[in-house]
């Protein structure tokens, strides 16, 4: 076998016996909890930061203060879904009672990271603010960090949490068949996270729906003024959504990409066996292992990566060097670790799936970026009414969804191609597991520059209501034009992980499909094609409820910001209307009222969509079978893909295209121009930031879902 004697020379100790291979496990476990004692000493470094004058820490308290509420009352909602199903697992599934206790795990270790990280950012908020007054670039260095905290959050806790599971169920080199155990830590992951990003999605949406139609466009105040009831919430909105939301997200692709490559590596390994090249019980453990090992390098290079962030002249530029940064360090580790594991095509795999990181941020940039063609040409439309504007965003939206979705498909079959003369169809399937590792390792870089977003814009609103805007200048109005972009870019990034992910958990899902029908060693993708008959009426089926299951999800998640969006538009008008002198500045709004009515219909909405991503791959198993399962999956993970793309590509087009506006350009801030604009921007806000992102993790959920209940659907479905 090719790099059998590197191995071998390696792992041999002086004595000339090999090693124990089981001790691989204590490198991602070590590197785990190097990263939260660094996640310590950010959230410490944070806090020793002056938050700045008495108004400015009285409206980060209420910010603070409402994120805590949402949190907490959404976290006990989650606790009593997490629990139920538990037992359901346990008694379902017993005795692999690990799956039911991962499940637990993986959901607690989620809405961890979620809670530090906002409550990094939160802390980071006011104190970025603060900075600006005295120096711009500073400024981004602390927002930076704060935003760190989340990226760095969720590698760190991945590693722990997949790691200690993997000592919980026995994992070593003369038992690798356990690895199917994980998959309870990533159900977890994964149903927390869609809780999380839908009800942050809606959390966020109606607040800010509601601020700007009667804020901006009735009463003609700015964004941020003090004297909208809304703005608070909308605030909260932007940390509970942005930051909370997508760091679950990419908490759970992280995650599910783990524990679904560990699985394609035991079949890659099996497959090698059946094709003439065994290998040694240490040496096929290695090959399970390698995406925890590949995973610990996200933690030193996201490390790298945020201390290269210096106080610039150009925001911008000291972005893209920590970018860069973080590019070149995970580039030379993969190098060396598929090198040393003898196969260098892993490398390309998943030097591919990096590359495919910034393909998608620019194709991203092109369809939402500020000055570009769609979003001038959106603006420019606006001109001539909303309705125009809209057509015009939703046109360029459409469009949208070829060049990244092309190009995630080419990366997809290079990187089998690349790997296919290893050992046919399964090392082909590792191949691409290898691409899905390589985008998401840089999640830790990316969920930074993401949640910095959410950080300056908080910090602009701090500014804007604590009256110091003038002493800032315009320092964070340019941090948040480069917030924008990092938003706009982690959802493009979002998005390709998801699509990439779910792949080789389709592939996963074949491999135990393969496995529990009793095929045996799974060395081509033809062993299996007797069950995948697609003129069966079964599968069929199977496909059309996939295809429609995210259209369904969408519709509930939009209709809910709609029914909070219009809560909140009666509020707002309420007040303005019942108290005396808000318009004028001399009382104060009941913000509690608004961030109340936010979280009360983020928790009740997020429900049913999703028993939606629960049901239906459960009810399709059951009835129709595990094998039209696999239509299901497919067809659902395609359509989701390409209508959460369209969703914030076009969601993000009218937004953009109204600041472009707002930046003086056909008439400006207060012309009908703008407010036709502002029409097109929320109609685009549950798209972009709800629907959309929530999107990604359906597509994940239902596959680890199917992956879990497996063993169910081939001894009970009824076809």
């Amino acid at each position: 076998m090719k790099g059998k004697a590197l191995l071998y020379g390696l792992f041999l100790n002086a004595g000339g016996e090999a090693m124990d291979y089981s001790v691989l496990l204590l490198i991602p476990l070590g590197v785990g909890l190097a990263g939260i004692a660094l996640i310590a000493l950010l959230y410490w470094l944070i806090s020793k930061e002056e938050p700045g004058t008495e108004k400015m820490r009285e409206i980060a308290s209420f910010i603070e203060q409402g994120a805590d509420a949402f949190l907490k009352r959404e976290f006990k909602t989650i606790a009593y879904f997490i629990v139920i199903l538990a037992v359901v697992l346990l008694a379902c599934l017993w005795p692999r009672w690990q799956i039911a206790f991962g499940f637990v795990y993986g959901a607690v270790c989620s809405l961890l990271g979620t809670f530090v990280g906002m409550k990094a950012a939160v802390k980071a908020n006011v104190r970025a603010a603060n900075l600006a007054r005295r120096s711009a670039g500073w400024a981004f260095v602390l927002a930076f960090r704060g935003g760190a905290v989340m990226g760095l959050t969720i590698p760190s806790l991945n590693l722990v949490g997949i790691s200690t599971m993997c000592f919980l169920v026995g994992l070593g080199p003369q038992n690798i068949d356990v690895v199917d155990l994980l998959v309870g830590f990533g159900f977890g992951a994964s149903l927390s996270a869609l809780f999380a990003q839908l009800g942050g999605g809606i959390y966020t949406k109606a607040a800010d729906v509601g601020a700007d139609l009667v804020g901006k466009v009735e009463a003609g105040i700015p964004e941020d003024d003090p004297r909208n009831p809304a703005v608070i919430a909308d605030l909260v909105g932007d940390n509970v959504g942005d930051c909370a939301g997508r760091g679950a997200d990419l908490f759970e692709s992280n995650a599910d990409n783990l524990i679904c490559m560990m699985i394609v590596g035991v079949a890659f390994v099996a497959a090698m066996k059946a094709l003439g090249h065994p290998m040694s019980p240490g040496v096929a453990f290695l090959f399970v292992v390698f995406p925890l090992l590949g995973r610990s390098f996200d933690v030193l290079a996201t490390t790298i990566g945020v201390l290269a962030a210096r106080p610039l002249k150009s925001p911008v530029k000291a972005l893209n060097i920590s970018i860069v940064a973080t590019f070149v360090v995970l580039t030379i580790c993969f190098y060396f670790l598929a090198t040393w594991v003898g196969y260098v095509e892993l490398f390309f795999c998943a030097l591919f799936g990096m590359v495919s990181a910034i393909v998608l941020a620019l194709a991203v940039q092109y369809y939402t970026g500020v000055g570009k063609k769609p979003v001038t040409e959106t603006a420019k439309a606006a001109q001539m009414g909303a309705a125009i504007n809209i057509i015009t965003g939703l046109s360029y939206g459409l469009e949208s969804t070829a060049i990244p979705l092309l190009g995630v498909a080419a990366v997809l079959a290079a990187s089998y191609f690349i790997m296919l003369p290893v050992g046919g169809d399964v090392a082909g399937l590792y191949g691409v597991a290898a691409t899905a590792l390589g985008i998401t390792s840089m999640t830790g870089i990316i969920q930074s520059a993401d949640t910095f977003g959410p950080i300056v814009d908080n910090a602009d609103g701090i500014a804007e209501m604590s009256g110091i805007k003038d002493e800032v200048g315009e320092a964070l109005d340019e941090l948040d034009a480069v917030g924008n972009i990092t938003k706009a870019i982690t959802k493009g990034y979002a998005m390709g992980c998801a699509i990439i992910t779910s792949a080789i958990m389709l592939f996963a899902y074949i491999c135990e499909a393969a496995k529990h029908a009793g095929i045996g060693v799974l060395t081509s993708l033809s062993d299996i094609a007797r069950h995948l008959v697609l003129a069966d009426p079964a599968f069929i089926t199977a496909a059309v409820l996939g295809a429609i299951t995210p259209f369904l999800f969408s519709a509930l998640a939009i209709r809910a910001v709609g029914r909070g969006a219009y809560k909140m538009v009666e509020e707002v008008r309420r007040q303005f209307r019942e108290i005396p002198g808000i318009l004028e500045g001399k009382a104060k709004p009941d913000y509690a009222r608004c961030v109340d009515i936010s979280t009360t219909y983020a928790l009740r909405e997020m429900v049913v969509p999703t028993l939606i991503g629960l049901i239906m791959p459960i009810a399709v198993g059951f009835i129709l079978g595990p094998w039209a399962l696999t239509a299901f999956l497919l067809s659902c993970t395609v359509t989701g893909a390409v209508l959460a793309t369209f969703m914030f590509n076009t969601g993000a087009t009218w937004d953009n295209a109204k600041k472009f506006i707002e930046y003086g350009h056909f008439g400006g801030k207060g012309t009908d121009t703008h407010k036709a604009s502002v029409i097109g921007d929320t109609v685009g806000d549950p798209l972009k930031d709800t629907a959309g992102p929530s999107l990604h993790i359906l597509i994940k959920l239902v596959s680890i879902v199917a992956i879990t209940l497996l063993p169910l659907f081939m001894t009970y479905a009824l076809l």
